[in-house]
């Protein structure tokens, strides 16, 4: 309760506040902007997507109070039709403020559900376009894993535990009972839901990917070799995949990975990316057939492990030559 009393109280003095102030704080970040020769004018781009996410979360969070004040905090088609509504309307603003637009391939992918998506990270915003992709262009419902701290957000610390997601705590001393929530959370999805995890576990750089490989080869140096020449991505943790597994052992999985989000990581490199103009966000999804996944991989640790690894090490190949081509485009392009 004190967390979101802080959290929406903030919330809605930050949208107050930055829309009564834009007269003052437009015109200096033009200039700021134009004095360091960023013609793209990233500052004010920033600062205009700041106002937009800040109404967007407070009309979230009216729409989930008036829903408990008319008895409805447990109508789940009624939150994820917000939650539709929410992504939506992020990027939208998104694309109208800092030029972000994202292209989807094979988005057939996620249907027939149930399905387990298993999805690269790289940035801050990958979890708003894959709720995008799956609410708004597939039309399913997600069920996402996500970890605890982003309850700093008021709309996902109302509306996304008001639905069946789990926040995972990853400072647990004790995994066994998160493990469990996350078998329990697609115990019983369906034709129209998605199970959603990041396997990395947090956002991907090459220092962080260093610090991994040498962290597996201090207890698995034959993992840590299969794993060594992995360019983009950061090795998979197997723990929280298995669990989603065994505890839907009817779903297909759907592999998602990205492009165009490298560098976003830092408050500097968003800057840096909308200083200049953005190729779309390519976004892409690959069904894996379930009676391809090795047929003792849910008992057999070693084996998820393996399979997981595998398709992690395609993921990176199939990301590395995304950019290869991104790269010569923009090359001709400026050529």
């Amino acid at each position: 309760m004190k967390r979101r009393l802080i959290s929406m109280t903030g919330l809605i003095l930050g949208a107050v506040i930055l829309t009564v102030a834009i007269p003052m704080w437009l015109p200096l970040v033009l200039v700021i902007d134009a004095c360091r020769w960023k013609w793209r004018f990233p500052l004010a781009r920033l600062l205009s997507f700041a106002v937009c996410w800040a109404w967007l979360e407070t009309v979230g969070v009216v729409c989930s109070a008036f829903y408990w004040l008319t008895g409805q905090s447990k109508n789940l088609p009624k939150h994820y039709a917000l939650q539709r509504w929410w992504a939506d309307r992020l990027l939208r603003s998104l694309k109208a403020t800092c030029g972000f637009s994202v292209e989807v391939e094979n988005i057939d992918a996620l249907k027939p559900g149930p399905v387990l998506m298993f999805a690269r990270h790289a940035s801050l915003a990958d979890s708003l376009v894959s709720a995008y992709v799956v609410t708004t262009l597939a039309q399913m419902n997600p069920r996402y894993v996500l970890k605890r701290e982003l309850l700093a957000d008021p709309c996902l610390d109302v509306v996304g535990q008001r639905l069946p997601n789990h926040f995972l705590d990853r400072n647990a001393t004790d995994s066994t009972p998160e493990l469990l929530a996350l078998e329990t959370l697609v115990t019983d999805i369906d034709a129209s839901t998605v199970g959603i995890i990041f396997p990395e576990g947090t956002r991907a750089n090459d220092k962080k990917r260093k610090r991994a490989i040498e962290k597996i080869a201090l207890n698995d140096s034959a993992r840590a070799d299969r794993l060594q020449e992995m360019k983009h991505l950061l090795p998979p943790r197997p723990a929280g995949a298995a669990a989603m597994l065994r505890g839907s052992p009817s779903a297909n999985v759907v592999f998602a990975w990205h492009v165009g989000f490298e560098g976003l990581d830092t408050f500097g490199g968003i800057l840096r990316a909308i200083s200049s103009r953005m190729a779309p966000i390519r976004f892409h999804l690959r069904r894996v057939d379930r009676t391809s996944i090795p047929g003792n991989s849910i008992t057999d640790t070693d084996e998820l492990t393996k399979w997981l690894d595998s398709e992690w090490m395609h993921m990176d190949r199939e990301v590395d030559e995304a950019l290869k081509a991104r790269h010569e485009m923009g090359r001709n392009h400026r050529g």
